[in-house]
Formats: C-alpha cells, sequence, structure tokens
C-alpha cells in the first residue's frame, strides 16, 4: 500500500473517536463539546451512526480505501481535508438519509454543527447540513462559475440569514481557485501567470484566515456564528472583487459561444441518424468529440485567441476605473495589475532598451513579421522591412489614424476589444508609437553588429505601468535610440554626402559627364533597348565619370550602375496614374478603352529605343538602404529619365540647329519663294521646340530640384527623429514628381505627345537637310517636284505641335490655378514661347 495513502482504522479504535466522560463533562454547555459529541461505546458499532460527525468518518475511512488523488502527506494531515468529497455518490446518500433533523436539536447545537459545517464550506468541501445546490453537477457546470451551496430546510430561520451571507464566500473561493488552476496553464501566457500568482498570495491570506478560525473554533467557547460573520465579512467583498474579475476574464471570449455551439449541434437531424446508421453516432463517440473541441476552445476561446497578455490587463484597469469610487476595489484592482502587468512591463524594457523582442506567448503590443529580414531591401519596391518588420498588433501607425487590417485580429464579439496581445493597455495608448520605435531604431542598430547594452542605473528599478517613471523611462528609451541610431546614420555612413551624390547623378545638377556619356555612347543609343550592350555603356558611364569627379563623388562613383527599363518612362507613370484613378474611382466605366491602350502601349514597348530605356541605378547597404530605399531610387529614376529624355531632346534640336547653319539653309533662293518659305518654317518649328524643352529644363532644375533640396538640406539639419528623416527624405522626391507634371494624367498626355513629337522632328534632321540640299541645286520651282511633298509632312509636324502645345499650355494654367501653384513659372515661361509664333 502506497505510505502516502490514509491507511483503514481498525475496528477498535472507534470506541475511542469520543472523549472522556471528564473532558465530556468539562465542556457541556459549550459549543465545542457539541462538535465532539458521539456515540457510547457499547452501541452496535455496524449500524451506520445518525451523527453526522460519525457520518463523515465513515466517508473518510471509504475514501481511505480508494488510490487517494492527493498523495502529499501534508494534505492527507491537513484537519480539513477529511471532508473532500468522494466520486462516488452512493454513501454520500446513505450517510445524508440517516442524518438527524436539524428542528430537533437545540439552537445552540444547530449553530455548532453550522459552524462546523460552515468551516468546510468556506474552502469549497460540502459539508453535513450546507450541501452542494441539488442542480449541482462536476461534469457538466463550469468550475470559473463556483459552486453554489445550499443550507439545510430545518435550520433555524435566526440562523438561516447569517449562514446565506456567509455561503457566497463558498462559491467564490472554488471559482477562484478553478481560475487560478485553469490559467496557470502554459498556453495563457505570463501575465495569465503572474495574476494567477498574485490571486494565489490573497487566497493564501484567506487560508490564513480560516486556520485562524478553525482554531478558534476549537479552542474558544466563546466562538459564534456572529463572530464568524464578524471576521469574514470583509474576506467578502474582496473576494466578491475578484470573483467579479475572473467572470469578466472567462467571459471576454464570447459567452453566447456554448449555447450557439449546442444549437447548432441538433440542427441536423438527417446528419445524425445518418452517422448513427454508419456507427458513428454513438454516445461514446459524441463524448469524446466533444471533450476534444472542449479542449480546443478551453485556451483559444471562440475568437481563436485567448485572453491574455495587454487584454487581461485591459480588463483589470477598466473594472480598477469602474469602480474607482471604492477604495477596496481600487487597492485591491491596483495590486493585482501591478503585479499582473510585471511580465509585460519586463518585455517592454527589454523590446526599448535593446531592440530584443522576447515575447513567446503573443502577449506584447508588438509583432515582429519574421519572414521580412534585410535581405529583402536589395529587392523591395515597398518598404517592407521598415514598415512592416515589426508594428503595432493592433494595426495602427504613427503616420495616419489609418489601420493595416491584414493581420489583425478580429474584435471580441462582446465589447468590440481586439483579443489578446492586439489589446493594447489604455495606459500604454499614448506611447505605443514611441514604444515600437525605440526597439525598431535599436534593432537596426543591433543588426549593424553593433552591441546595445542595458542601463544598469535602471536595471534594478521596480517599475510599473502606474508609475511616472515608467513613463519617463520610455521617453529616455525612446531618445536615446533615436539618437544613437541618427547619429550612425549621419556621421558614421555619410548619408549627406550620399544624397548630395544622388542629387548630383540623378538630377543632373552638375551634367558635364551626362554630355560626355551621351556623345560617347551616341551610336549604342540610337540601338533598340533590347540589343544595346549594358556592359558597353557602363564602362562609357565609367569613363566619363572619371574624367568629371571630384570632391565627394569620387567616393561613391562606382555605386552608380547603367540599368535598362522594360517600359517607357511616360507609359509606366500612365499606368500607375491609371491605377490610383480606378483605386479613387475618379474614373469608372472604359475598361475597354484601356485595355486597348494597353495593348497598344505593349506593341511600342518592343520597338522602344536605348535612350528611351536607359536609366541609372545606384547601389546602398544597410542601415542606408532603409532612408535610400528601392522604393526611394524609384522615384530619383522617373526623374533622372525625365531629365535625360529633355537633354537628349535638347541636343538633338541643337544638332539641327548647327546643321541649319549650312548653305543649302542660308543662301537666298529668290527663284524659289516656296522653298524659300518652306526653309522659314522648318527654322521657325525647330526654334519654337527647343524653346520649349529648354524653358522645361529651366523649369524642373531651377524652380523645382534646387529649391527643394535646399529646403531638404534645412530640414535634415533640424531632424530629431529618424521616422522624420524617412518621411522628409520622401516627401522630397514627392514633391519634386508632383511640380515636375509627373503625377496627373492629363499634364502626362499631353507633355508626352508633345515631347515625343519634338523628339520625332529632331529625328528627321538629315532629311531636312537633304531635302534642303536637293531643292537648292534645282534653283528654281519648276524643277522641285518634291515641293508639296515636303510641305505636307512639316505641316503635321506644325499642326500637331501646336494642338498639344495648346492642350498643355491650358492644362498647366488650370492646374497653376487649382492645385498646384508652384506651375504658375511654368506658365510665363510657356506663355513666351507661345508669344514667339
Amino acid at each position: 500500500m502506497d505510505p502516502y495513502t490514509p491507511r483503514t482504522r481498525p475496528g477498535g479504535r472507534k470506541k475511542t473517536l469520543g472523549l472522556s466522560a471528564k473532558e465530556y463533562t468539562k465542556i457541556t454547555g459549550t459549543i465545542a463539546s457539541v462538535r465532539r459529541q458521539n456515540r457510547l461505546p457499547g452501541d452496535d458499532i455496524d449500524d451506520e451512526p445518525a451523527s453526522s460527525h460519525i457520518s463523515r468518518e465513515g466517508r473518510s475511512r471509504d475514501q481511505a480505501n480508494e488510490s487517494s488523488f492527493i498523495a502529499e502527506t501534508s494534505f492527507v494531515r491537513a484537519p480539513l481535508n477529511s471532508r473532500v468529497v468522494s466520486t462516488s455518490s452512493a454513501p454520500k446518500k446513505k450517510g445524508k438519509e440517516k442524518l438527524e433533523p436539524l428542528d430537533r436539536v437545540p439552537l445552540e447545537i444547530q449553530e455548532a454543527m453550522i459552524l462546523e459545517d460552515l468551516l468546510y464550506v468556506l474552502m469549497g468541501i460540502e459539508g453535513a447540513y450546507v450541501t452542494f445546490h441539488p442542480d449541482y453537477s462536476p461534469e457538466d457546470d463550469d468550475p470559473l462559475q463556483g459552486i453554489r451551496f445550499v443550507v439545510s430546510p430545518s435550520l433555524d430561520s435566526s440562523l438561516r440569514d447569517l449562514v446565506e451571507r456567509v455561503l457566497p464566500l463558498g462559491m467564490y473561493y472554488t471559482a477562484i481557485f478553478a481560475f487560478v488552476e485553469h490559467r496557470s496553464h502554459l498556453d495563457y501566457g505570463l501575465v495569465n501567470h503572474a495574476l494567477c500568482a498574485a490571486i494565489r498570495d490573497m487566497l493564501k491570506d484567506y487560508q490564513t484566515l480560516l486556520s485562524q478560525l478553525e482554531h478558534a473554533f476549537n479552542t474558544s467557547p466563546q466562538f459564534s456564528l456572529q463572530k464568524l460573520w464578524f471576521y469574514v465579512h470583509p474576506t467578502i467583498h474582496t473576494l466578491s472583487l475578484i470573483y467579479h474579475l475572473i467572470l469578466e476574464l472567462a467571459t471576454a471570449d464570447d459567452p453566447a459561444a456554448d449555447g450557439s455551439s449546442s444549437s447548432s449541434s441538433s440542427d441536423d437531424e438527417e446528419e445524425a441518424a445518418r452517422n448513427e446508421a454508419l456507427g458513428l453516432g454513438g454516445a461514446k463517440l459524441k463524448a469524446v468529440l466533444s471533450e476534444i473541441n472542449k479542449k480546443d476552445t478551453d485556451v483559444t476561446g471562440s475568437s481563436g485567441i485567448s485572453v491574455k497578455g495587454g487584454e487581461v490587463l485591459t480588463i483589470i484597469y477598466e473594472r480598477m476605473q469602474n469602480m474607482s469610487g471604492d477604495p477596496t476595489a481600487n487597492m485591491l484592482y491596483g495590486t493585482l495589475l501591478k503585479a499582473a502587468g510585471k511580465p509585460y512591463v519586463s518585455m517592454l524594457r527589454m523590446w526599448v532598451t535593446m531592440g530584443k523582442l522576447l515575447d513567446p506567448h503573443e502577449e506584447l503590443l508588438v509583432k515582429e513579421s519574421k519572414f521580412i529580414d534585410r535581405g529583402n531591401l536589395e529587392m523591395d519596391y515597398t518598404d517592407e522591412y521598415w514598415e512592416r518588420r515589426y508594428t503595432l498588433r493592433d494595426g495602427s501607425t504613427s503616420s495616419s489614424s489609418k489601420r493595416h487590417h491584414a493581420g489583425v485580429p478580429p474584435p471580441r464579439s462582446v465589447g468590440g476589444r481586439l483579443p489578446g496581445g492586439a489589446c493594447v493597455p489604455p495606459l500604454l495608448e499614448g506611447w505605443k508609437h514611441k514604444i515600437l520605435l525605440a526597439g525598431k531604431y535599436l534593432n537596426v542598430i543591433r543588426e549593424c553588429g553593433m552591441e546595445v547594452s542595458r542601463d544598469k542605473g535602471t536595471e534594478d528599478e521596480d517599475l510599473s505601468m502606474d508609475d511616472e517613471r515608467f513613463y519617463q523611462f520610455v521617453e529616455d528609451a525612446y531618445s536615446h535610440a533615436n539618437k544613437t541610431l541618427l547619429e550612425l546614420l549621419l556621421k558614421d555612413q555619410q548619408l549627406i554626402p550620399r544624397l548630395r551624390s544622388l542629387k548630383r547623378y540623378f538630377f543632373l545638377s552638375q551634367a558635364s559627364f551626362l554630355t560626355h556619356l551621351l556623345d560617347l555612347s551616341a551610336t549604342e543609343l540610337r540601338k533598340a533597348s533590347k540589343s544595346a550592350s549594358i556592359v558597353k555603356l557602363q564602362s562609357l558611364l565609367d569613363l566619363a565619370l572619371n574624367a568629371d569627379a571630384h570632391g565627394e563623388d569620387l567616393l561613391f562613383r562606382e555605386d552608380v550602375k547603367v540599368t535598362m527599363s522594360e517600359t517607357g518612362l511616360y507609359d509606366f507613370l500612365l499606368k500607375v496614374v491609371n491605377v490610383s484613378g480606378v483605386i479613387g474611382g475618379e474614373e469608372g466605366g472604359d475598361g475597354e478603352a484601356k485595355q486597348a491602350h494597353e495593348e497598344q502601349k505593349k506593341e511600342e514597348k518592343k520597338s522602344m529605343l536605348a535612350i528611351d530605356a536607359l536609366t541609372l541605378d545606384y547601389t546602398v547597404k544597410f542601415p542606408l538602404s532603409l532612408v535610400i530605399s528601392r522604393k526611394t531610387i524609384l522615384r530619383y529614376q522617373l526623374l533622372f529619365r525625365f531629365l535625360l529624355h529633355l537633354k537628349h531632346v535638347e541636343q538633338s534640336l541643337s544638332s539641327m540647329w548647327i546643321e541649319q547653319k549650312t548653305s543649302a539653309w542660308r543662301r537666298p533662293m529668290p527663284n524659289h519663294p516656296e522653298f524659300a518659305a518652306w526653309r522659314m518654317r522648318v527654322c521657325l518649328l525647330r526654334s519654337r521646340m527647343l524653346a520649349f524643352v529648354q524653358q522645361i529644363l529651366a523649369f524642373a532644375t531651377f524652380e523645382v530640384l534646387e529649391p527643394n533640396w535646399r529646403a531638404l538640406e534645412a530640414k535634415l539639419e533640424k531632424v530629431t527623429t529618424v521616422d522624420q528623416l524617412l518621411r522628409d527624405h520622401v516627401d522630397f522626391l514627392d514633391t519634386c514628381l508632383k511640380e515636375c507634371m509627373l503625377t496627373s494624367e492629363k499634364l502626362l498626355k499631353a507633355y508626352s505627345k508633345l515631347i515625343v513629337t519634338c523628339s520625332t522632328f529632331g529625328l528627321y534632321n538629315s532629311s531636312l537637310t537633304k531635302s534642303a540640299s536637293h531643292a537648292a541645286a534645282g534653283g528654281s520651282a519648276a524643277e522641285d517636284t518634291g515641293m508639296a511633298k515636303r510641305s505636307d509632312v512639316l505641316s503635321k509636324f506644325e499642326t500637331n505641335f501646336n494642338h498639344w502645345f495648346q492642350i498643355h499650355l491650358d492644362c498647366v494654367q488650370f492646374y497653376a490655378s487649382s492645385e498646384n501653384v508652384s506651375l504658375l513659372p511654368l506658365v510665363v515661361r510657356l506663355n513666351s514661347v507661345k508669344a514667339t509664333v
């Protein structure tokens, strides 16, 4: 036999259970003597005793023969544990049937019997006259609701009212004890574990009170029911507060889940009959399946996420606020909030001081997407590493009030509160963005291989969420992390010189290298984009840069690379603008026309020249790739291609001007007035096109790029946070794109038609010179047979240019007066071109 299992007592010992005659006489009339009253030794020991005490001894001996589920010596020797309810109910019923009715005994004895029962009931153990509610079932009832007790109806009415006031304590204790045992499961997280530990400490005080009451009951003849009520009265309010808290925690998932599942399971009678016929509908199988479902939903709840982390702290804080007028409730919930928040605060301190996210149970307000690493920065055009690697679980962002709903769990059906760690404690609501950014900054520093050490001065401080020092600690950690990363980017990684080199290479602030490159690669750039050699173009670029590089540009010239774009500039921009328009709902129903337009663009892409596809790329390493990311480099490339196209068309029209200084264009032709007029028209059209291109180029460089760059430099000198640095850089590029007319569909269409007309006219340079030489050699109008054809071609160019120039001018005037004031200088410039007509 197990040495820790209570042994069956020998039959002879039953005679010694009672007190001696001397002791019995001594305490006659007292409450304690009534408790120890027993049968005389001469009675038949085989009969079932009428005394409730003997019946309880018989039940305890029956339990002793069973394998005890509690094999601890300390538990066996505890004086109240002889009342632990056995799983077999037959002996209990037999004993209860033989109990002596209370209305047949004196009031003093009734009080003594009820006092003894109450001491067991306060521990959640059924007594002789205070028993479980008739509707109670251990298998069916939720233990987190507590066990309800009822008192025997034969109890005197003068005692019943007081007893019923004490009985809720038993229900509170059983519910709280079951909650502590249940929520101590590993899956409920550290916050629940800390809360259960705090509640367990409070239950120890309650159990100490019960031990003192039992001692008083055993030793003091003056101990009465009224004194019991006097001692437990304050505890009733305390346990009721804890009870209602655990009820809210237990029912936060969905209190109607059980009802809905039971109703839904009884709907399909045909399916039940079919399962029964197949042998799948037995009661045992249903019991097993229901047990599995119960285990699955016990931890996760109906919403799929258990009540843990920030949600637990939120519920405690809300109850503390709602009951702030009750000093006891305020102190109790404040104590529980501080205790339950210790692991939460510890994880937050680790995050904001070292950039490490140690959250095994997903309780914290910050979450990590581990599938996104810094290797994605080399090919990522969405800045996912910075924006998505570490985010808030509630989906909110610091830049706007909008939430990213991807990955955000649905709110609870009751109260609309986000579940688990996605629920940010109200005390941290105003600090959540600083908490997120502080850890992100330090995480970037750690990714660079730099050591991040904790501040030993504050490491040992005991901080809590209701302490002002904690928020000062978060503020200091945020400032330190932000300052450290800014120094790393601006000083160690030379961010400002990098941005200056980007301005020189992509914005053509010193464009002599580009002119040199266009001259060297003229033959290669006239090829189709798929036929041009990128290796050759790269070598020519290196040659052009080496001939012109100086100062800071010598440090970063090797990071500039030549690439070929797969789509034309204006096709790409129109596609982006059109997609934005569809999302915004501006353009609704011409889907077929857009599809035909896309097919036409695809055909044009096949014959795209290398000059139209040429662009530059820039290589940067982490952590600079956070600032100069693929998303920002794409903006630089769009602006570079815009300026490159203007430079190329300007160079083409300038070479045409040089050609038109030859004798074929300058020699007087009095015998051929039509040819003289045609020459004048060609020169005038070339002059207007060149003036238009130069005005656009001057506006883009001197009135858009340069002023915005100066403004960016001024902001970078005063920048205080890394996020502000990132926003200023992206805002600078977006402003440049908008003011260069690359974000408006109407302006893009008109401008692209105009610039294509100018570049096509430049391609006719040799043809026009040849025609002029042929006509000049003829000498007279009669000998010139191709004059009509030349005049017709020129008229088409003039008509096309005049038409799209007027549309473009009207669009610029409209946008300058409505939404983009920065276009006003361009209106003046374009009007000067118009005045030369």
